[in-house]
This record gives structure tokens, sequence and C-alpha cells, in this order.
């Protein structure tokens, strides 16, 4: 019997670990985590007999719940990353304690139910019939163009040279041409460099670029032999005031969305949707001797990655969902402000879907990034150039600390210049 104990609630086990994780996400964030702090933090050598689960525990909680990167932290303006509504925890934890499989009717009666009941509402909100969920918009992109290459026919994919690198992934997974076409001035396709004959083709369009939150012209390739969508970053604005940023998108024949960044959910959590799910889901259908149903798409075995995803929509509701992106906007907008306003700063241009490009009027921008202590901001590439990045899905970011921040790193980097200047001065 003691062999199957672990298999049965502990209670005491179970409240130890809440308890934790409610102490450890009450306290402020920490500074920038020390990788060789965590490693000293684990036995350098696997326990024969084992700790024990609350031990386990203990040991681990350090290196899951304190040496984390706070994504709810006030300068946490940096990444696609959003910290997760408390709901979420606790539907991961059931999802993860009855460990239901998608692939079997008979493992996940009523998860195969839910995971399309989900997709049943925000389907529709892209113009899309149906779809699946996929642990991220890497496996969504790949899964529109596998549906795109054996229904149409496609024999090349056409993006812009700002898409995200899954398209190219995809592309070459699938035996596809990939042809990259410039971007103009604001990181957009350049409509008018697209062939006349698109009728092999699948034109992948960006709702969302990576470095710059640009949004492709949705309307455009009206005919591609198929349209492609990847709205990872921004097709949640489907939802908001600003849907109409995403025009055109009810047009594509499939949208890619990542539920883990502008929805606020855990990691692995995003929908691939097809304008003709049932037609799309029947080419990527594969069956076997032991499956009492026909398994679609890339995934074999899933779990109930719908379970946070709908305790989130239930609980705000679609108002919900809609004033927490629209806060972000406009936390964006806060930040695209305080520099356009500070002498010693320069930005790149408004934002159109929370990414804000910003840096120094002077000095690397990179330099000032590496040099930031108490706040975090990432850095992309435009035109060859270094910008700072900072993206809105934290919602308790505060563009005045992360400003602050960024200034005092730019004067340290100065005065540390100005010193190793005068080291180095011949005598």
């Amino acid at each position: 019997m003691t062999l199957q104990n672990d298999f049965r609630p502990d209670e005491a086990g179970l409240s130890a670990a809440v308890q934790r994780l409610v102490a450890a996400r009450s306290r402020a964030g920490a500074a920038h985590v020390d990788p060789e702090r965590v490693a000293s933090t684990m036995p350098a050598q696997w326990d024969r007999a084992g700790l024990g689960g609350l031990a386990a525990l203990d040991v681990l909680s350090g290196v899951a719940l304190e040496q984390v990167s706070r994504l709810d932290h006030p300068g946490f303006f940096a990444h696609m990353d959003p910290p997760t509504p408390w709901p979420t925890w606790a539907a991961a934890m059931w999802a993860a304690a009855v460990n239901q499989n998608l692939l079997h009717p008979d493992t996940a009666p009523a998860a195969r139910t839910l995971e399309q009941r989900v997709i049943s509402w925000l389907a529709p909100e892209f113009g899309m019939g149906g779809g699946h969920l996929v642990p991220g918009s890497t496996v969504a992109n790949l899964t529109a163009l596998w549906a795109a290459r054996d229904l149409c026919g496609a024999r090349r994919v056409i993006t812009s040279a700002a898409a995200h690198v899954s398209v190219a992934k995809a592309a070459h997974l699938l035996g596809l041409n990939l042809v990259e076409v410039p971007v103009d001035e604001a990181q957009q396709l350049r409509v008018d460099l697209l062939p006349d004959d698109l009728s092999r083709t699948v034109l992948v369009l960006t709702a969302g670029t990576v470095a710059t939150g640009a949004i492709d012209p949705l309307d455009a390739g009206k005919g591609a032999a198929w349209r492609h969508v990847d709205a990872a970053w921004a097709g949640p604005l489907r939802l908001t005031r600003h849907a109409g940023l995403l025009d055109g998108i009810e047009d594509a024949d499939s949208v890619s969305v990542s539920a883990h960044k502008w929805l606020y959910q855990p990691k692995e959590s995003a929908l691939v949707l097809f304008a003709d799910s049932e037609r799309a889901h029947a080419a990527l259908s594969f069956g076997g001797s032991y499956l009492a149903a026909p398994n679609v798409g890339l995934l074999g075995s899933h779990g109930n990655t719908a379970l946070p995803l709908a305790v989130t929509l239930l609980s705000w509701g679609r108002d919900g969902v809609a004033a927490r992106i629209e806060a972000d906007l406009e936390t964006a907008d806060r930040l695209a402000h305080l520099v356009a306003e500070h002498p010693e700063l320069q930005l790149w241009r408004r934002p159109r879907s929370g990414v804000v490009n910003w840096r120094p009027t002077a000095g690397d921008a990179r330099t000032v990034r590496d040099r930031l202590t108490d706040a975090w901001v990432s850095v992309a590439d435009i035109d060859g150039q270094g910008w700072l990045r900072s993206v809105a899905c934290n919602p308790f970011a505060d563009p005045d600390h992360v400003v602050r921040q960024v200034v005092a790193g730019m004067a340290e980097a100065e005065f540390t210049a100005s010193r190793q200047g005068r080291v180095r001065a011949p005598h």
C-alpha cells in the first residue's frame, strides 16, 4: 500500500504547497535571478532512496517559486509573457491531478467536449468555423500550413521578412519553398511586391510581429491558394474595441492565436482555427487500431489545456478579457508618451498593438538593457539597429518606474564609458 500513497490526496502536503505558493506570490518581486544560485539549490546527485513528496517540494520551492522572473513586477515590461490569473493555477493543478488524455474518448470524456466548447466561444471572433488547441503558435502555424499543403496543393509559402521564425520552420518541415517579402518602414509586408500569381501559394500574414507588433494588411493576397494569419500576439484584439485593427482576418482560411500571450494563460496554450474546420480536420486526421476516434493534428497525447483557459473566460467574461487587454494598451501608450517627451530618449513610432520600441538618443540600447537591475526590457533589431522593446501584457507594469530605471542605466553606462576612456588614455 505504501507504493500507492503518492497517488492519493495528501491534504497536509497539498495545503503546504498552496501556502508556499501564496506566500511566494504575495511577496514583492525579486531582482534579477542568478542562474548559479539556482543550480546551487539543487542536489548534485539524484537521491537513490527518494526524499518523499513534501521534502521534495521543500527542495524545489525556491527554484519554482522564488528564483523566478517575476512577470508581475512593476518593472517587467519586456516580453510577450504575462502573469497568469490565480484561477488558472488551480485549474492547472486539477488538470494534472486527473491527467486526462484527449487522444482517447475513454480517458477524457468531458475534457474533449470542454475543449470544443472553448473553441466554439472563440473561433467566431475571428470568423473561423472551429479548430483545436495546441501547445503554442509554432505548432499552430505548422498545422495550418500542413492543412494548406494537403488541401490546396500549395508548393510555396510567402510571408514578410518580419514574420515569426516558426513560419520558416514549418515551410522547411513540410517541404515548401519559402519566400520572404521585404517590409515597409512600419515593418508591414510590402503588398506591392507580392507576385501576381499566388495560385499555388500559402500567404502567411502577421498580426503582431514579435519585434514591433506590426500588423500586415490582412486583406492582402486574395488570390492565394490559402491565406493564413499568424495572430499569435495581436489576435485577442478582436475581443476589444480595437478589433478593427485586425479587419480582414475573418476572410482567412486559418488563424493561429497564442492564448499564453494576450489571453494570460499558462505556457503551452494556443489555438489553430480554420474557416472550414471539418475539411481541415479531415485532412489532418489519422487513425489506428488502438484509437476509438481519429487523431486530429500533430499531437498524439494531449492534456486538458482547455481547463485553465475555460476558467479564465468564465471568470472574466468577454468584457473582462477586453478590459484587461485595453488596459495593457493604455499602459503601452503611457510608456510611449513618456519616451516621446524625454529629451534623452527616442520613440520608434506610436505602438499599434502594445509593443513599444524605444532607445537612448545617445549610446547603445543593449548596453543600457544589460545594466538594468530593477527593470526588464528586451531588445529588438529594426532595420539593423538595436531598439529597446517593451511589451504590454503585465497589468502591474509601471512605465514611470521603467523609464527611471533605463535613464539611470544610461547614466551609469555613460559614467563607465568615460572612466574607461580615462584609464586607456596615454600618459
